[in-house]
């Protein structure tokens, strides 16, 4: 199981700093060359790993491939390494951490700007969410706090950011549908650098079926409210399909996601592929 998380993280790195486009093939492949391997999973544990507030500890490696993102139309690549921790503080609550470390490259956006690739600002998130929920509907608030450890100005804002956070979800039968959203506003940093603030929103559902297959859909919305009306907006639609499964004693949820981007700032990206691995430790 080491040798796996560690081959993930290398091959992860690697791409995001060096090799944008084998890194595609490279996990597809060794997912796809594995898969008749592996016993299939309980559809209680498909429903938590899709739970963004479960009470499950996991390693989601979510791989965003931006295309046609620049003054040249190239891709760019966002690696987010994103553990997820529960902690038990009482009978009736949980709080559950959740952190976003970024992994980017980052083609030219505008000319005389060149390629630059490494850390991003990395976000800390803390939902209290009660152990058990009433009326069928799972929650959980909290704070989030965006740290400004970007490796280079141009993969960061160089602010302290703070703000709320909050999802809720509800399960009936092989649907599991939900919103997470926050905002973050920065407080301290560069005098030089612009103001942030920012809201995300991401509706995700998911229809779950035999054999640890799932369709899902889980697009990422935000906008920067210090941004002119037609360049605030970035809006995706779209969808993909999902796997869980075992490699040996391991279970792993991997989904791959298409969006086309119907809105969104010039120089962005136009569509994107997103592809995640999900390392799960069930209790």
């Amino acid at each position: 199981m080491l040798r796996n998380t560690a081959n993930l993280v290398m091959i992860g790195m690697d791409y995001a700093l060096n090799r944008p486009r084998p890194f595609i093939l490279a996990v597809v492949l060794s997912i796809t060359t594995t898969i008749p391997a592996f016993a299939q999973e309980t559809p209680d544990l498909a429903k938590q790993a899709q739970n963004p507030i479960a009470s499950l500890i996991s390693v989601p490696f979510q791989n965003n491939f931006n295309f046609d993102t620049g003054s040249k139309e190239d891709l760019q690549n966002v690696l987010n390494i994103q553990p997820v921790i529960p902690f038990r503080i009482s009978d009736s609550w949980n709080l559950i951490t959740r952190t976003i470390v970024p992994v980017i490259h980052q083609p030219e956006l505008a000319p005389g700007i060149g390629n630059v690739s490494g850390l991003g600002d990395v976000q800390l998130s803390a939902f209290l969410s009660p152990e058990k929920p009433r009326g069928g509907v799972v929650w959980g608030v909290g704070p989030i706090l965006s740290l400004p450890t970007a490796t280079d100005h141009a993969i960061g804002s160089e602010k302290l950011g703070i703000g709320p956070t909050g999802v809720a979800l509800a399960i009936h039968g092989p649907w599991l549908f939900g919103t997470l959203v926050n905002n973050v506003f920065s407080v301290a940093g560069a005098s030089d650098r612009s103001e942030v603030n920012q809201m995300l929103v991401q509706p995700f559902v998911n229809y779950n079926m035999a054999g640890g297959w799932y369709f899902v859909s889980s697009p990422i919305i935000t906008g920067n409210w210090k941004a002119d009306n037609d360049q605030r907006w970035t809006v995706p639609l779209g969808g993909g399909l999902g796997r869980l499964f075992r490699v040996g004693k391991q279970p792993l949820n991997t989904a791959l996601q298409a969006f086309y981007h119907v809105e969104h700032p010039d120089g962005a990206a136009s569509w994107s592929l997103r592809l995640q691995t999900q390392l799960l430790f069930p209790k």
